[in-house]
């Protein structure tokens, strides 16, 4: 039988089974967790079969641990060229612009800074450290079959960056995928997007698929005339290829590689490339190299054992301004586990290693002396056990332990609890609990760290990042005449008893580390209701409420976290006509966020209520043609002021008391949403299955 259940799904996404494939899909993008057939609503769950909550394939509404799910559809209401601008769409998700000038940023889970999220492509922990902030651009909406949110600690499983929640971004099967897929987009500021993916078969058994992306922005524009871009210039390739087999008794077996190169500048409009690291001109030129191999295979055993592997290479040669910051990473990780199923209980056993090898130069590498060189290397053992107790129809209970070895901080423990209690198919109550951990690494890709003149401080031995989390998700389908109201609920609390804070304010001359002489607080809600109409209308609406806190030891006060807005939240409105035309209204609104001021900063420390609003129609034809055109930022908002002095960018007159009597410097860290304007967008889709 377990064997049955593994054939059904290879593991991230390297294979689905024909019953995931032909469930029906409503206009949200999100499969249906209750059938409707006949104008009855039937009691048959249906679900999709997901594997990112407990790492072994499982229907949603049996898995114990709350996992969100969005395909392609749900992402295509408002088409973008990455990964990074589409998880905007995912309610209790930011991603963050770190820079106002070369636009890089992150991906906030629930108020939570960019390295507590886990990104993963098909369940390998590709993107990590300095492909989080450079490398989430790359990844094309068109390798992407599915993505897997798990929102709160999951270190019992995935280990060490998985404090704040996982994104598992399932890349599409070569066995099933289409033959030809082609989308060209291009919008009114000349972003210029392309996807081409064919698929090869060799035999019945091995299929191949290569995906080309090629993104250019090269249009320099100005609209709020402090003399920088609005948006950074980007001309970005990404070559990916994936190989699926079909094996004896459907055992997992498949691998794939993949290329990223990306030209990225931001900065005044006269700058060109003779000026790059000159103090003539200011710019922020980023070049990016970036590889990554990743695969799984099952072994050819009677019990369930399985190993993945990944490895990724990424270098960083870059300029902020007369700033240099150069950097390589390579992270190597392999991980093997054992899947027993006794009786009513999921037992699995497993063992990871990953090992991390970093390099810059900034004194974040130095040695202890500062004298010398010093590349990190930091391998990490790690064993995991977990066992999913199905005690009735009603009750799941899910226990899980994971310990892993690092050679500085030594034995690191990780456990996990979670529990579902479904009475019928219409309610659904899950509660997990589960520890954080993260093993900080000394550097830093702030701006304020890559002059080279800082001397680092470690005033106290680091400990790792600890954290305790709490989350309770309730789900009620509420029938209404032949449809469903899908409302999903959550409660979530994080309490870190341990954070690296990195002090670059007590002494320019140093960045000073030390462990977190306090407590740190991430709480709040989230709702998101569904609803699909008798007539062809569908709603999604999400909102989120956020309290992220730090409260230092001897201090009454605290102090609200950067860029984590009180309220947030989504929307999407979706009509379809008969002629299969459809219009889609989709958008983000977040609330006051607190932002990065100088002292006597004349901007608001806080922004004000904004929302970023969308609109696009799309047509379908029989052959496999889909032609697509809107409007993005309908209401044309973007954010006074981004920049501090951007008349003196390297601080030449900073000093002159007359015309700077606050001694304000250059500064790119306030902006809180996109320089870009409204802008048109046209697009053309064809596919041959």
């Amino acid at each position: 039988m377990k064997r049955m259940l593994f054939s059904a799904v290879l593991f991230s996404g390297y294979c689905f089974s024909q019953e995931a494939d032909s469930l029906r899909l409503d206009q949200t993008g999100k499969k249906d967790s209750v059938g409707i057939s006949n104008n009855n609503i039937s009691t048959k769950d249906i679900d999709d079969v997901v594997i990112t909550g407990t790492l072994k394939p499982v229907s949603r509404s049996e898995s114990p641990v709350a996992v969100e799910i969005y395909n392609q559809k749900f992402f295509r209401k408002n088409p973008t060229p990455s990964i990074f601008e589409a998880i905007a769409m995912v309610n209790g998700i930011k991603p963050q612009l770190n820079c106002s000038v070369c636009n890089t940023g992150d991906i906030h889970i629930n108020g939570l800074e960019g390295p507590y999220t886990m990104i993963l492509i098909d369940g390998m922990p590709i993107v990590s450290s300095l492909s989080t902030v450079y490398g989430l651009s790359g990844i094309p909406n068109s390798l992407v079959d599915r993505i897997e949110v798990v929102k709160g600690p999951a270190s019992s499983i995935y280990g060490s960056e998985a404090m704040g929640g996982v994104i598992n971004i399932i890349t599409k099967n070569a066995l099933t995928a289409p033959k030809l897929s082609v989308d060209v987009m291009t919008t009114t500021w000349s972003e210029n997007n392309v996807d081409l993916s064919t698929k090869f078969n060799f035999g019945k058994n091995v299929a191949s698929l290569l995906s080309l992306n090629y993104f250019n922005y090269n249009q320099r524009t100005d609209q709020n005339k402090d003399n920088f871009t609005d948006a950074a210039l980007q001309n970005r390739i990404s070559v990916f290829n994936k190989w699926n087999f079909q094996r004896k008794e459907n055992r997992l077996a498949g691998f794939a590689l993949r290329y990223l190169y990306e030209d990225r500048f931001g900065g005044e409009m006269q700058w060109n490339k003779s000026y790059r690291g000159s103090s003539e001109v200011y710019g922020e030129s980023i070049y990016t190299n970036r590889a990554e191999a990743f695969g799984v295979y099952q072994w050819p055993l009677n019990e369930n054992v399985i190993t993945q592997f990944s490895y990724n290479f990424h270098d960083q040669n870059s300029f902020y301004g007369t700033s240099p910051y150069t950097a390589t990473q390579k992270v190597a990780f392999a991980q093997t586990y054992w899947d027993k199923k006794l009786g009513n209980h999921d037992l699995m056993l497993g063992i990871t290693f990953k090992r991390t090898f970093y390099d810059d130069n900034t004194p974040g590498t130095l040695s202890g002396d500062g004298l010398t060189n010093e590349p990190m290397k930091s391998p990490i053992l790690g064993v995991f056990i977990q066992d999913q107790w199905k005690i009735n129809k009603k009750n799941t209970l899910l226990l899980g332990y994971r310990l892993d070895y690092d050679k500085i901080h030594h034995d690191i423990h990780s456990p996990r609890f979670a529990w579902k209690f479904s009475p019928n198919p219409f309610h659904t109550l899950r509660f997990n609990f589960g520890t954080g951990f993260r093993v900080v690494n000394l550097f830093t890709e702030d701006h304020a760290a890559l002059t080279g003149s800082r001397e680092v401080v470690i005033k106290s031995e680091l400990k790792p990042e600890r954290s305790a989390n709490g989350n309770l998700n309730y789900i009620w389908k509420i029938p209404v005449s032949d449809q469903l109201i899908n409302l999903d609920a959550s409660l979530f609390y994080t309490y870190f008893s341990n954070k690296i804070v990195g002090d670059f304010d007590t002494d320019p001359q140093k960045i000073i580390y030390d462990n977190l002489q306090g407590y740190g607080i991430s709480q709040g809600a989230s709702l998101n209701v569904d609803y699909t109409f008798n007539f062809p209308l569908s709603i999604n609406l999400g909102v989120t409420y956020l309290d992220v806190y730090q409260k230092f030891d001897g201090d009454k006060g605290k102090v609200q976290q950067l860029h984590a807005p009180k309220w947030s939240g989504t929307y999407s409105l979706s009509y379809k006509f008969q002629n299969n035309m459809t219009i889609d209204f989709t958008g983000q609104f977040y609330g006051p966020m607190r932002l990065p001021v100088l002292p006597n900063d004349y901007r608001p420390e806080y922004s004000p209520w904004y929302t970023l609003a969308n609109i696009q129609v799309s047509k379908s034809f029989r052959s496999g043609l889909e032609i697509y055109g809107g409007i993005k930022n309908l209401l044309n908002f973007t954010p006074k002021n981004p920049l501090m002095r951007p008349f003196d960018p390297f601080d030449k007159n900073v000093d002159d008391p007359v015309i700077n009597p606050y001694r304000y410097t250059f500064d790119t860290t306030y902006g809180y949403a996109p320089m870009q304007g409204i802008r048109g967008f046209l697009g053309l889709k064809y596919t041959i299955k």
